[in-house]
């Protein structure tokens, strides 16, 4: 019988921050340039060239740790991180080391129903390195191996958490609410097809309820919450069925190969020493002032905690809805343009209509909230007609598509239009209901034989003669008092 085992997770993010040029060079960050064509000479390391840092780069770092409640260094340093690989012109990296620019921090994620504090060590400010490109069709290179530096001096922020993390659950939970939390605060775009958020995941096990850590393997460049997941299960369960057969774990730096769900190694996994960390003599230290983070401060966004608080007292949401629509920032400032349109009574209408009807539309599409066709005022134009029963819920649907195609500019429009306000006279509906009961005698004597069935196919057949325009609440209750 195997011993019980206790995995230890800690992440390694890095975030390519949303400036317009790179760290230390004008270049542009732009994705998708054709190879080479957005490096510089300081991306491409000519002699005599000087680094000039990139301020906007530093007020992502400023955003990112006041939006954890990380220390903000006053004085940070730049330094030389040392090795050789083809892609690295300098043949060093120019990353922060001793001196980081925020440290510490807290990011609260949720895992099923559990919430659960994960501990941040550091952020710090690096550039990324250049992107190697091996037998590309399309390349003058078919059968050989280059390099493309476009990649070169992009500003990251690599992000590393404390080993708090115990199960693949987890780290997905922690990707996820860190990726949600970079877009939120406006310091990254997070496209993970394009490298923008790139993890690496630390993982260990250990017999349960020993204290120290076993020897922990490095999965690099997970650019998906399901290779995240897929390769920490597998790694765990190599690790544990290697020590559980007598083996023992080496140290290394491994690749995940989606095609096989494996991991395999790469190198033996380099300690801080290995890269003969200095301070690097072109950069000055960074000082931040109390005042340069007080106005940083200033143009941060409520977080997503404070949000959702507000979603809940402000418009008696469920906890489950306000975590929900506080997702992403422009899915609450959706929520809340289209209640604004629709009226506070009808914000849980709202929030049904925005979870429901329109993400799913949004899935069918394969689109983001940014990128949605119908405006919220829109969608709260439509839900206030449903407030006031001028629509019943299934002529909203017709609306709702109507709107989305740009068939019309308002839901009013539409309804004059095309004459589909609903009916909820009484004196018109009394007239239907007494054709109704006339035409289905069958109907009438199940329903008073006891089957209740027979009252909502009644109800049913109401909203077909009405052509859906009948309020079926009203047909229910007025059905009910004359068969009574």
């Amino acid at each position: 019988m195997s011993k019980a085992w206790e995995i230890v997770i800690g992440i390694e993010t890095h975030v390519q921050l949303s400036t317009q040029a790179k760290i230390f060079s004008g270049s542009s960050t732009t994705f998708g340039a054709e190879p080479n064509l957005q490096a510089d000479a300081v991306d491409i390391a000519l002699p005599g060239v000087l680094p000039v840092l990139n301020k906007g780069a530093v007020e992502c770092a400023i955003r990112f740790g006041l939006a954890v409640g990380g220390e903000i260094a006053a004085r940070s340093v730049f330094a030389r991180k040392n090795y050789f690989y083809p892609d690295l012109p300098k043949g060093y990296q120019i990353s922060q080391y001793e001196l980081p620019v925020v440290s510490g921090g807290r990011l609260v994620i949720q895992c099923g129903d559990q919430e659960k504090g994960i501990r941040l060590t550091r952020a710090h400010l690096e550039e990324d390195a250049g992107k190697s490109l091996h037998e590309q069709s399309g390349h003058s290179f078919v059968g050989r191996s280059g390099i493309d530096l476009n990649r070169a001096g992009t500003p990251l922020l690599e992000i590393v958490s404390e080993p708090d993390l115990s199960s693949s659950a987890e780290a997905v939970a922690y990707a996820r609410a860190l990726h949600a939390l970079v877009r939120w605060i406006g310091i990254c775009d997070g496209n993970m097809q394009e490298g923008s958020f790139r993890c690496d995941a630390n993982v260990s096990v250990r017999p349960l309820g020993e204290a120290q850590l076993g020897t922990r393997r490095e999965i690099k460049n997970l650019n998906s919450f399901r290779f995240l997941q897929q390769a920490i299960d597998y790694e765990v369960q190599w690790q544990i069925g290697t020590l559980e057969d007598g083996g023992r774990i080496e140290q290394a730096t491994v690749l995940f190969d989606p095609a096989s769900g494996e991991t395999r190694s790469m190198r033996s996994k380099e300690d801080a020493h290995d890269y003969r960390y200095f301070p690097d003599p072109d950069l000055l230290p960074l000082v931040i002032d109390a005042a340069w983070i007080g106005e940083v401060a200033a143009r941060l966004p409520m977080l997503p905690a404070a949000r959702r608080e507000r979603l809940i007292a402000d418009y008696g949401l469920s906890s489950y809805d306000a975590r929900v629509l506080s997702a992403s920032l422009e899915l609450a400032n959706y929520y809340e343009a289209a209640v604004a349109e629709a009226g506070r009574p009808n914000a849980k209408t709202c929030a049904n209509w925005v979870m429901g009807e329109l993400a799913a539309r949004l899935n069918k599409e394969d689109r983001e909230i940014g990128d949605c066709p119908l405006l919220p005022e829109q969608l709260g134009g439509l839900i206030a007609r449903i407030g006031d029963e001028t629509l019943s819920t299934n002529i909203a649907r017709q609306v709702f598509d109507a709107l989305w195609s740009g068939d019309a500019h308002s839901a009013d429009e539409l309804i004059e239009r095309r004459g589909l306000r609903q009916i909820s006279d009484s004196g018109a509906l009394e007239q239907l209901i007494d054709e109704l009961l006339a035409a289905n005698p069958t109907m009438v004597a199940e329903f008073r034989a006891g089957k209740e069935k027979a009252l909502h196919a009644l109800v049913g057949q109401a909203m077909k003669a009405s052509r859906g325009k009948a309020n079926p609440q009203r047909v229910k209750e007025l059905l009910r008092a004359k068969l009574d």
